[in-house]
């Protein structure tokens, strides 16, 4: 029997990757290469584009010379990215004119308050169901056109070109022939009206942004174009894409209102799909479009938390503490609590639901008996609170209380964190047997619009559950839930307090 495969590129934040998926949507192969993280300024953070179309392009050779498969053995490549990082390049010679200024670059912060300040910031999350923030694309590509010479004027000339990293793929992939972007990741630039689907000439004025730099915006699951033969000697369809966490959750197959995911990576992100209507968020929650499949739109509630796996880094990296990532949960093990020591790792600002950008990360607690083991807890510990504080005020906006919470993401292999969560919201949390839900989403998605897999009801049938966490009733937490808000109050005040 033939055999045939869909393609993943999978591009997020660290890392690019291509992953190669077969019928049964098991994992045939992996190639991933990290790349340049680039901090200029204290919360500045950016990518060069050029890097980060290299290296998936190379990741994309790699996957299949490892797999020993022919092209034509693929039959679709599915995308995912991550989101809101924000590509502006020259539409003649294909060179971005600035570095790519990613979704945790907080230089906008004090645009975004001023456009706040003009009583804006009601229409423009009834328009777009996102709150003005430094997080989302409109102000750094506001901040671009201000910023680097001679952009504004090339902008309104129609020479320049603005895309998500999914936009910034295609064009590429197709040698500059596709200049498109996908629902998913449109409706995360704040320029989107997700009523109509489509963008909103009101928002481009408020963010002073030509209209000729926008991509044209398609659905989730088609077929896009090909890739270009300077590829490889066939050209492979472009047939799925999704931003990330979007990807993950169809990946997740939470294709039902009231399922929902959360994906431990660089930060968390916890979507709950809310069905065919969107739902405005009064608890400062933001709302999304999950998918277009066909005519059919699906949209999600989702909260966003910028440091999550990351503060395992941040352990590694500046402190020292562990060699590994992996080794924090034998190291948090050696202490059975934190002994009241609370770390919250706003280190890019807090994200949903506080919504402050001036937090900055902090440890509260430590006594003369505080050891690393301690402060290891208290950071894991860090990433299931903030999860807690986006289902409680989830659960205010959506009609039902989620029956479980399916994870995904490099952080849910800590077994440790992972029945620490579940005790913690006394909610079951599910991990499948492939927790490359990300990838596996676009790949989904790729696969449908080409007929590797018939529909979604063939795709339930291949999911499988890895462990299930079961929470314990018996267990306490709201001592420790009161502290954890006391610590995040404090940060917020210190953040605030200005005398």
């Amino acid at each position: 029997m033939r055999k045939e495969f869909i393609l993943a590129l999978d591009q997020g934040t660290t890392s690019s990757r291509a992953i190669l998926f077969n019928k049964a949507g098991q994992i045939e192969n992996i190639a991933q290469k990290e790349f340049t993280q680039i901090f200029p300024k204290s919360g500045w953070v950016e990518h060069n584009a050029k890097e980060i179309w290299s290296t998936q392009l190379a990741v994309l050779t790699e996957v299949i010379a490892q797999s020993k498969i022919k092209l034509d053995e693929i039959k679709a490549i599915g995308i995912t990215n991550q989101r809101e990082t924000t590509v502006v390049w020259n539409k003649k010679t294909g060179e971005p004119i600035y570095n790519a200024i990613v979704w945790q670059d907080r230089r906008t912060a004090e645009y975004c308050q001023s456009i706040a300040a003009k009583g804006l910031d009601k229409l423009i999350q009834e328009k777009t169901g996102l709150l003005i923030d430094a997080y989302f694309s409109a102000s750094k590509i506001n901040w671009i056109l201000t910023h680097v010479d001679g952009a504004r004027n090339l902008a309104e000339q129609g020479e320049l070109a603005f895309g998500t990293i999914d936009s910034w793929l295609v064009y590429n992939l197709t040698s500059g022939q596709k200049h498109i972007t996908d629902v998913t990741n449109a409706s995360r630039t704040l320029l989107f009206n997700i009523h109509s689907l489509a963008w909103d000439e009101e928002l481009l004025d408020i963010f002073d942004i030509p209209a000729s730099m926008l991509p044209e915006v398609r659905s989730s699951s088609e077929v896009y174009g090909e890739t270009s033969t300077e590829l490889g000697s066939r050209a492979i369809p472009i047939a799925g894409i999704a931003g990330d966490q979007q990807a993950a959750l169809f990946g997740q197959l939470c294709t039902q209102e009231g399922m929902a995911k959360n994906t431990y990576g660089t930060g968390c992100f916890l979507l709950m799909n809310i069905g065919k209507k969107p739902v405005i968020s009064t608890h400062k929650l933001v709302t999304t479009v999950a998918w277009k499949i066909g005519d059919e739109v699906q949209y999600a509630l989702e909260g966003s938390i910028f440091i999550g796996g990351a503060v395992v880094q941040w352990l590694r990296d500046e402190l020292g503490i562990i060699r590994h990532s992996s080794d924090i949960e034998v190291l948090a093990s050696k202490v059975s609590d934190t002994e009241g020591v609370y770390m919250v790792p706003a280190f890019s600002g807090l994200g949903a639901p506080h919504w402050n950008a001036e937090a900055r990360g902090t440890i509260v607690g430590l006594s003369r008996g505080s050891s690393d083991a301690h402060i290891a807890r208290a950071a894991l510990e860090s990433i299931a609170y903030q999860t807690y504080d986006i289902l409680q005020a989830m659960e205010m906006d959506a009609p039902s209380r989620i029956k479980e919470l399916r994870v995904d993401g490099g952080a849910t292999q800590n077994n440790f964190l992972m029945q620490f969560q579940a005790d913690i919201l006394k909610t079951n949390v599910v991990r499948p047997a492939i927790t490359e839900t990300t990838a596996l989403g676009a790949a989904y998605l790729a696969g449908l619009a080409v007929g590797f897999w018939e529909d979604i009801e063939q795709l339930k049938s291949l999911w499988q559950e890895d462990k299930t966490f079961v929470f314990d009733p018996e267990k306490n937490h709201e001592a420790q839930l009161h502290e954890w808000k006391r610590a995040t109050e404090t940060v917020k005040f210190w953040a605030n307090y200005t005398s």
